[in-house]
């Protein structure tokens, strides 16, 4: 079954509001498919009765949602994540429509991939650190005259147009290659590289620091690693961070030098 060779995306919440809404994501959900939910700092806690109520009989989702911390924690074990947002940002990140994400996510799905789709709270939406986590954005081609969207009606619409992915969709493919990464090896990547970049002073000035950072991760997003590629980029990070300790110890030597000669 197409099912059964592409594992359907994860659905996650970030800081949702209202237990209604989080009741009414459970039952798009189960229209079309869909059963891994995650919550993120829901405002009210968890559970929440009223979810159950609005979810209108769909209540496997909401039995077996994760409540995490962070949009971090929760995309720690995705490979591809897309995030969804109508407000334009300044990571240059690629920009989707549901019916493009949805074929992309299915086609990494069919190679083993853990894939997700990340959506804002009711308020505020996706903030841009969240989003440079991602590798690239969902934007719904809605009427600018009239651009508000509940947050079930935006995941019905994401679940939909994934579930017309599964319709005569064509085998899984099959490769041998390194697995991609998940977040949280991204994640260690990002902290590491930003380590490394605070010890050299790149960093400056800094109050650009946290922007910087986003459009870091963003740009490092976007090329997908594969576990191998991780490492591989990360034993670089390594070797320059200790090239930069000879090449000090170096100078401080040829100073010490010059100055017994003279």
């Amino acid at each position: 079954m197409a099912e059964a060779s592409h594992p359907a995306p994860v659905i996650i919440l970030n800081e949702p509001q209202l237990a209604e809404n989080i009741g009414a994501v459970a039952r798009v959900m189960a229209n079309f498919g869909l059963s891994d939910l995650r919550l993120v700092n829901p405002r009210d806690g968890w559970p929440q009765e009223r979810a159950w109520a609005l979810a209108s009989g769909a209540e496997w989702p909401l039995n077996a949602a994760k409540v995490t911390e962070s949009v971090a924690e929760a995309i720690s074990d995705l490979n591809l994540v897309f995030a969804t947002t109508a407000r334009p940002r300044e990571l240059q990140l690629p920009i989707l429509t549901p019916r493009a994400a949805a074929a992309e996510l299915h086609a990494a799905s069919g190679q083993g991939q853990k894939v997700g789709i990340l959506f804002g709270g009711e308020r505020a939406g996706l903030e841009t650190a969240d989003i440079a986590l991602c590798q690239a954005v969902v934007t719904i081609p809605i009427d600018p005259r009239f651009r508000s969207l509940n947050l079930g009606q935006a995941v019905a619409i994401n679940a939909y147009e994934w579930r017309t992915t599964l319709l005569d969709a064509p085998p899984a493919i099959f490769r041998e290659h390194s697995p991609p990464a998940d977040g949280a090896a991204m994640l260690g990547l990002f902290e590491h590289f930003e380590r490394e970049l605070d010890a050299a002073g790149f960093f400056h000035p800094p109050d650009k620091r946290p922007s910087m950072v986003q459009n870091l991760r963003s740009a490092l997003g976007k090329a997908r690693f594969s576990e191998q590629e991780v490492r591989t980029f990360r034993g670089v990070v390594t070797a320059l961070s200790r090239g930069r300790g000879r090449v000090l110890a170096k100078l401080a030597a040829q100073k010490a030098a010059r100055g017994e000669t003279e």
